[in-house]
């Protein structure tokens, strides 16, 4: 697992959600972690990771982060 690009940190209240991409399983990813946060600490972690696929394979030129 290796983390290339932050795309967008937002955070609301004690949450804060991450937008990145990087490597995982030799595929490129995108990972979306979301923390909870209690007196400056993270008490919970929730995370997903979805390939990235081919720029062919697109369904608009945005891009997956193309906000």
């Amino acid at each position: 697992m290796k983390y290339d690009t932050n795309h967008k940190v937002l955070g609301e209240g004690n949450f804060v959600v991450s937008i990145s991409e990087g490597v995982f399983a030799n595929e490129h990813v995108a990972f979306y972690d979301l923390f909870r946060l209690d007196n400056g600490k993270i008490v919970e972690h929730w995370d997903t990771i979805e390939t990235i696929p081919a720029q062919s394979e697109w369904k608009h030129t945005n891009g997956k982060f193309g906000f």
